[in-house]
């Protein structure tokens, strides 16, 4: 597996400061994608054990709230197979940071509820270790700036362990953001 970028500290993907791992490779091709470079399989450089320790080592700090994955696309089975025993040592490594993941599958088709070519045996447990998964294809029809975490509104940010015990989609409940706004 092949990553295009890493984010250090980064306040976009997901609540706090958290490390943005953006994998290589996508088949969607969503039109208006913010990433379109990292749809060849083979762009960026290899995902190595170096790479993974650096990773964690920029997770080490409190203040690090987690990991995002992005890209590319972390759920095509390529890269799961890749990402898979790197989230189960974050996860061991870092039992209270939490793990992100943005997919242009659905959670259904991760699932394997509807068909589709993503699911491989990776899949459930991947989906186990995740804390939040954004799903659905970026659609530029359905762009919407003010959205929090997400590119276009049919885009869900599910609560991943709620979800799977609920055995249905649980939508993420966002902290309350306070105004510092005074008359």
């Amino acid at each position: 597996m092949n990553y295009a970028n890493i984010k250090y500290y980064d306040i976009s993907n997901g609540p706090g400061v958290r490390t943005s791992l953006f994998v290589s490779g996508c088949t969607h091709r969503c039109p208006g994608c913010f990433n379109e470079i990292a749809w060849d399989f083979g762009y960026g450089a290899p995902f190595t054990k170096e790479v993974r320790n650096q990773i964690f080592a920029s997770s080490q700090p409190d203040y690090i709230t987690g990991l995002s994955l992005l890209g590319g696309e972390p759920m095509e089975p390529a890269n799961q197979r890749e990402l898979l025993p790197f989230l189960r040592d974050f996860k061991a490594l870092y039992p209270t940071k939490t793990i992100w993941c943005y997919s242009g599958y659905t959670l259904e088709q991760l699932q394997g509820k509807e068909p589709s070519r993503c699911r491989c045996e990776t899949t459930d447990e991947i989906l186990s270790l995740l804390d939040v998964l954004v799903d659905g294809p970026f659609v530029q029809a359905q762009y919407d700036i003010s959205l929090r975490f997400r590119g276009s509104a049919n885009q869900r940010l599910l609560d991943m362990p709620k979800t799977l015990a609920a055995g249905q989609p649980v939508l993420w409940e966002d902290e309350p953001v306070f105004s510092t706004h005074t008359m």
